[in-house]
């Protein structure tokens, strides 16, 4: 969906919430790029009713993000992530310069590799 990375994003979490046809075309749309008129032309429909659904869709995408935050939550959770492994660096970095202790560095690899791991999620 390069057209709007904030709608894909809404997409992937809430997009089963949409009809069937809302889907296809959201995804016909953002995902393959193609023009209203080619979507219409497609689909049997006219132009302008692609764009209504197109619009309908997005917003109940926003209405859903709204209620549930769902998005928010995970770009909060996404930052807290990597604001631990950041302290988890600093940490490894300040046990290096100031007498190294293999307790503190074990911890700080460990913190990292989880923290790795969550950002794969």
């Amino acid at each position: 969906m390069a057209k709007n990375m904030e709608l894909a994003l809404l997409f992937d979490f809430y997009g089963d919430m949409l009809t069937e046809k809302q889907r296809d075309v959201i995804e016909l749309y953002y995902e393959d790029d193609l023009s209203l008129s080619e979507i219409a032309e497609n689909a049997g429909i006219t132009r302008q009713g692609v764009r209504d659904s197109i619009k309908r869709a997005e917003g109940q995408l926003l209405e859903m993000e709204e209620r549930l935050g769902l998005v928010r939550r995970f770009r909060e959770m996404r930052e807290g992530v990597s604001a631990i492994l950041q302290a988890a660096q600093e940490i490894s970095a300040v046990n290096d310069r100031y007498g190294y202790s293999r307790e503190i560095a074990e911890r700080a690899r460990r913190i990292q590799d989880l923290a790795r791991r969550l950002e794969e999620v």
